[in-house]
């Protein structure tokens, strides 16, 4: 990460450069509401008991559906998570038949997992469900104020993965 004006030698950055601190208390604590009530509702939807889906278990289909067919290894390395994290979180979905585990067809020894056809439509059921909400959620908003929130919502969670990316590299 290049070093710029408004960092410190110690890579933090200077809290007066990016912004006033009111504001980035008042930022801190409505990321904080809006975690704790994502993972209230599990962002369910519409009729939340019904279409809702454990996080996890939405992102690793989700990850399959738009990647294919791929190793426990590199649904790991694409999600940024460990490989045994993926085995435990896995496991269910291949038990409950929304995810199939076969042999790699070059090495028997290697395990390839894919969205089964019932995955594919449990997960449609969620996203339809969760799109709904979000329409519901933004119905007063103009089509701008949509899109605006969608790219600074999607370059906040790029800054959040780069970071525990270089963390995880031992970068601080």
């Amino acid at each position: 990460m290049p070093t710029t004006p408004e960092m410190s030698m110690d890579m933090t950055p200077d809290l007066t450069a990016v912004g006033d601190t009111g504001l980035l208390d008042t930022l801190q604590h409505e990321v904080a509401l809006f975690a704790r009530r994502a993972e209230q509702t599990r962002l369910g939807g519409v009729g939340q008991v019904r279409n809702s889906m454990d996080r996890a278990a939405y992102l690793l289909l989700n990850r399959l559906d738009k990647e294919g067919p791929m190793g426990v290894k590199a649904l790991a390395a694409s999600m940024g998570i460990d490989s045994s994290t993926v085995t435990r979180q896995v496991a269910p979905l291949v038990d409950t038949g929304l995810v199939t585990r076969t042999s790699h067809p070059d090495d028997g020894r290697a395990v390839v997992l894919q969205l089964s056809p019932p995955g594919q439509a449990r997960l449609e059921e969620v996203r339809d469900s969760r799109r709904q909400l979000m329409a519901e959620l933004t119905e007063d908003w103009a089509p701008e104020e949509r899109e605006a929130f969608c790219a600074l919502l999607t370059r906040f969670n790029g800054a959040l993965s780069a970071r525990m990316a270089g963390h995880d590299r031992g970068d601080s």
